[in-house]
């Protein structure tokens, strides 16, 4: 593996995150309120723990997010019928970015909990 393959996997990478950003409407939904979680922590001045929290949940859906893109595409590309295992393989994947998404969620609360009670004097 040549310096060329090596530093070309980062340009794939780069269009695989494009792909998704452009085409997923649940993608643009996740890196949405992703900016909007990493303004408020920033206008919040959130500790470097709470950050990492952010930054990990945040980096975790949108992990989820293109991983069911592929998935689906893959699914999409073996069998253009519809059968029960595709169905089953879509709905998985679909799950775990829910699931992601919820802890994502939850990670939120625990985050901006404190902060946003001292801001508006509770």
């Amino acid at each position: 593996m040549g310096k060329k393959s090596f530093f070309s996997s980062f340009g794939f990478a780069a269009e695989g995150i494009r792909y998704a950003m452009t085409t997923q409407r649940n993608m643009k939904v996740h890196g949405l309120a992703a900016l909007i979680v990493i303004v408020a922590a920033a206008v919040l001045q959130v500790s470097t723990m709470r950050w990492l929290f952010l930054l990990l949940a945040i980096t975790l859906v949108l992990t989820a997010e293109m991983f069911n893109t592929a998935l689906e595409a893959v699914v999409d590309l073996v069998s253009s019928d519809i059968h029960p295992l595709a169905k089953i393989a879509k709905d998985t994947a679909a799950g775990a970015v829910l699931l992601t998404a919820a802890f994502a969620v939850v990670v939120g609360i625990v985050v901006f909990y404190r902060p946003l009670v001292e801001l508006f004097g509770g």
